[in-house]
This record gives structure tokens, sequence and C-alpha cells, in this order.
């Protein structure tokens, strides 16, 4: 089986939204175990039944799904896969995925089809870019679908998206005082407002963003060493910490498993299954 992994030209993204497709080649299923990752993200079912494609499934708390779904930020345990021919995944900031998908303090945690969530514009949506004629033409409609979303809600708090955008650049490392001290709000009011909006509290988001940057590392072959004195961690033990608490893995185990991350770091070499292409 070989996984292709089409991406958009930079005319073709929006700030705090990134995308690819996946596109698999062969008779055989897939089943990836997602990481944790600092955003909320979409998987839409492209398949075509006619051709024999059974389509995407989502595993998660001992339940099996299928079609497109929203995955909110650290939602545990969860596996994806099937034969599933192509699909689109898009990443959402969650400043951004506040906007777009709204209700993302309930995303928090959660696994949803994407029908919960948007009606009958998922099926809308999904028709849009099945009947596309080229992967840049989905990438196209996905950011006309998502810009219409942003156009006709309110955005989180500038306070909040600077906050958040501060953790981000930083990779973690920046203390809540100073993220409220620099927007001009108590401690406590910008962890209020903070999980309100985005369904994650400052320390939690900080936590996760630096776990994400050194799963990054280790997929890129980092030792596990080195990856905790960049990423910020106290020591090498303090990083196996955080990758149990936020994989139940190993660094180790981290850096060895396929997962569904799609940029130059999370899918390397040695997964010789994986070879991403241009669109």
């Amino acid at each position: 089986m070989e996984v292709a992994v089409p991406r958009p030209s930079r005319r073709l993204e929006l700030p705090g939204l990134r995308m690819a497709g996946f596109r698999q080649r062969g008779p055989a299923h897939m089943d990836i175990a997602m990481v944790a990752h600092p955003s909320v993200t979409l998987l839409i079912d492209l398949s075509e039944e006619e051709e024999g494609e059974e389509g995407l499934f989502y595993d998660a708390r001992g339940r099996r799904e299928r079609g497109s779904v929203v995955i909110g930020l650290h939602p545990g345990d969860i596996r994806t896969g099937g034969r599933v021919g192509e699909c689109l995944q898009i990443r959402l900031e969650p400043v951004v995925a506040a906007a777009v998908v709204g209700g993302s303090t309930d995303l928090s945690g959660m696994v949803l089809s994407l029908e919960d969530l948007w009606g009958q514009d998922a099926g809308r949506a999904e028709a849009r870019l099945r009947a596309a004629a080229s992967w840049d033409e989905r990438f196209a409609i996905a950011v006309d679908i998502l810009g219409r979303r942003l156009g006709t809600r309110r955005p989180v708090d500038p306070e909040v998206a600077h906050a958040w955008r501060r953790t981000l650049a930083d990779r973690g490392r920046v203390r809540v005082d100073r993220l409220a001290d620099e927007v001009g709000w108590s401690r406590k009011r910008l962890s209020a407002r903070f999980r309100s909006q985005l369904g994650i509290t400052p320390k939690r988001a900080a936590r996760l963003v630096r776990f994400d940057h050194a799963a990054h590392l280790l997929a890129a072959g980092r030792p596990a060493a080195d990856a905790a004195a960049e990423s910020g961690y106290v020591d090498q033990s303090h990083l196996h910490r955080e990758v149990a608490a936020f994989t139940g893995l190993t660094p180790t185990a981290v850096a060895a498993a396929p997962w569904l991350a799609i940029d130059d770091l999370a899918w390397p070499a040695s997964q010789p299954i994986r070879r991403p292409v241009a669109a």
C-alpha cells in the first residue's frame, strides 16, 4: 500500500488553517492511531462506494463509526482508518475553530461526526469536494466553505487570540501570568475567557503545544534527551511523563508510530508506505 499526501499552495490557505489530502493506493486497510495535536481536526471522507471503498472509520472510547469526523483538542485514544480511497484533513487552530465549527468548549476532548455538527451542510460540503476535478479545486472549495463560516460567526476575544498565538509561537514555554500582563487582564479572567472560548485552559494549552513540538522532534529522529531539552522539559523523565499522559506511549514508541499529522516532520522517511507528494 502507498499513501500519497497532496498539499495546497500557500495561496489556497487561510490563517490558522492547514490542509492536506490523503490518497490511498492499493487494497489494504489503513489503521492509524492519532496523536494529540494543538488543533481541531476535520477529516472529510471522500471515498466512492461504487469503487469498492468502504470509507473512513474512527474508533474512540470503544465505539466505531464511519464517515467524516471532527476531533477536538486532546481527545484521548482514537484510531482512524479503513479502505478510504481519499479524504481531506483540515487542521484548525482553536481560535479559528471556535468560529468555523462553533461550540469549541463542547469539542474539547470530544469526537463528533461532521453531520452532527453541521447538519445538512456537512453532506453538501462532502458532495462539492467529492465532485471536484483536482486536489487544488478541493482545497479552494474548502477555503470557500470555511471562509464563509468564519464570516458569519463572532470571533474570539482579541486577548484570547493573542494568548493562544503567543503560546503557539513560544512552543508552550510562556507563563500564564505573563500572558495576562500582556493583554491587561487578571490571570483568573484570562483563564476563564480562554477556557470558555477555546475549550482548554491556558496551562493545558501550553502543555499540549510543548508536547506537540517534542513529538515532532521525536518523529524527525531526535533522541529523547535532545527533544526534552529543546522543548523546555526539566529532564528526560519529565518528557516521558508528558508523552505518557498524552498518548499512553513512550517517546520511542511515539517516534516510530505512524500518526495522522501531515507535514514534513510527522511523516519521516522510516515510514516507507507514506510518500508525501505535491498536489
